[in-house]
């Protein structure tokens, strides 16, 4: 589908329900505009991997999501040959002669997410996640890729991309990203909403949540953020939050209902303990405070 202006594009993540900040969906439209990868970088749970894929979706286009960790290499990432299929190939003509360009063709190779990308013939988003997370040998050819859009396999020659993917990395910031490939790469940091717009997003992502629910839940949540925290609750634990509050019968909060369901906002056993050694009343008077109209 093709989106002609921010707006339109603005207009399409809602129908598929993200809620983007203009700033953001400008990020995203200049991407599939001039063809060039955009870096989203924030805080984990902000929605930076929702984002791709919620692009991906209101441009119809498929997702090849290459998730990134450390020691991950080309044959993880673009392309390994399927050796075990080569050998049973030999086998079954081993009367007769099995030439070295039948053996390394397209049939005996295993596509991984970025050669699947970049020779696709259909419209794709390219979700690179975590490239934080990558060692920088692999960032340095992810950035050769990126500058190029062609892989080389040497057996088969160089594949070129008939038509660019639009693609999408992120990063937690767990390191420093190489200058090079920021400058490859529109930027766009994606922040902890407003608590109307968390609000919003409550609203749209749990069926059901009522309208006070929704405002204590994201206040509640805000408070904690500013709260010294070691892993602050991104927008993905205040989703999940809210839809565990709904399914308790929940219509508002409190000091117990809050301690019963930490679990779902926090992960760290120190962020947990802290907020039990008396802070938590505190923080669930000053969220009630913020929603009482």
């Amino acid at each position: 589908m093709d989106l002609r202006s921010v707006d339109e594009l603005e207009n399409a993540l809602r129908d598929v329900d993200y809620l983007p900040d203009r700033g953001l969906a400008t990020a995203l439209f200049l991407a599939t505009a001039l063809e060039k990868p955009v870096l989203l970088e924030g805080e984990a749970g902000v929605g930076k991997t929702e984002a791709a894929k919620a692009l991906s979706r209101a441009r119809g286009a498929r997702l090849i999501r290459l998730q990134c960790y450390e020691g991950l290499d080309v044959a993880h990432a673009v392309y390994e040959w399927n050796y075990t299929r080569q050998l049973l190939h030999i086998r079954a003509a081993q009367e007769g002669t099995v030439s070295e360009q039948e053996l390394f063709g397209p049939d005996f190779l295993i596509r991984r997410p970025l050669l699947e990308a970049i020779d696709a013939d259909d419209s794709v988003v390219l979700l690179v996640d975590e490239i934080d997370r990558a060692d920088e040998e692999f960032e340095a050819f992810l950035l050769e890729v990126l500058s190029d859009f062609q892989i080389t396999i040497p057996e088969l020659g160089t594949i070129r991309a008939r038509r660019r993917p639009v693609v999408v990395l992120t990063s937690n910031r767990t390191r420093e990203l190489h200058d090079a490939l920021k400058r490859r790469c529109l930027f766009h940091w994606i922040d902890h909403p407003s608590l109307e717009r968390e609000v919003e997003i409550v609203k749209l992502k749990v069926p059901g949540v009522g309208e006070r629910l929704a405002l204590e839940a994201a206040a509640f949540v805000q408070e904690l953020r500013a709260s010294d925290l070691e892993k602050p609750p991104g927008v993905a634990e205040t989703i999940d939050w809210a839809q565990a509050l709904t399914v308790l019968g929940r219509e508002s909060i409190d000091e117990e209902v809050v301690q019963t369901t930490l679990g779902s906002l926090l992960k760290v056993r120190e962020d947990v303990e802290a907020l039990r050694e008396g802070r938590l009343a505190g923080l669930v008077a000053e969220a009630l405070a913020v929603a009482s109209p």
